[in-house]
């Protein structure tokens, strides 16, 4: 079998192949579309002082390797009426993940799910109304899952991005 076709065997197959590492050029077209996903590639090539053709073919590739995932608008969770955040910890049945995601999946103002290592096995970040809301998504449809063993809530009381992040 040719590399060419080994390496496409194995993405079909979701071996999770190494993703070719990024260059500079790679990084400035993150950090800018990241700042304003809306930037145009002409826009793109001129603040990155590269052609509008190498422009394309960069964001196409980023797009066709997976390193950019989607476009979207940021939503500020309060002003769109979601006043109550909070992380929910969850402990599950061992080997009932599939089925405690897909049902997560499917829950209501659960906006984000990471299975964890450590004390808890789930973690979920809820963007809810208010906190009756809150308590109906925790007691109401998320403990009633079937392999949930248990969960643990903090609400959340301030928010801000890191200044840190490669991509801020």
């Amino acid at each position: 079998m040719s590399q060419e076709t080994a390496d496409e065997a194995g993405r079909a197959a979701g071996s999770g192949r190494s993703a070719r590492a990024l260059d500079e050029v790679d990084r400035r077209i993150l950090d800018e579309l990241v700042r304003d996903g809306r930037t145009s590639v002409r826009t793109l090539a001129e603040r990155i002082h590269i052609s509008r053709t190498n422009a394309y073919a960069r964001v196409e590739r980023l797009v066709r390797d997976g390193v950019i995932t989607g476009f979207h608008a940021q939503v500020a969770p309060e002003a769109a009426g979601l006043g109550t955040s909070a992380y929910m910890a969850l402990t599950i049945e061992q080997n009932t993940w599939r089925e405690v995601s897909a049902e997560l999946a499917r829950v209501r103002y659960v906006e984000h799910v990471a299975l964890l290592s450590g004390e808890h096995d789930v973690l979920a970040l809820v963007r809810a109304p208010d906190n009756a809301a809150l308590r109906d998504v925790v007691l109401d449809r998320v403990q009633r899952i079937a392999g949930v063993l248990s969960t643990r809530s903090w609400l959340v009381f301030e928010e801000f991005g890191g200044t840190q992040s490669p991509w801020r």
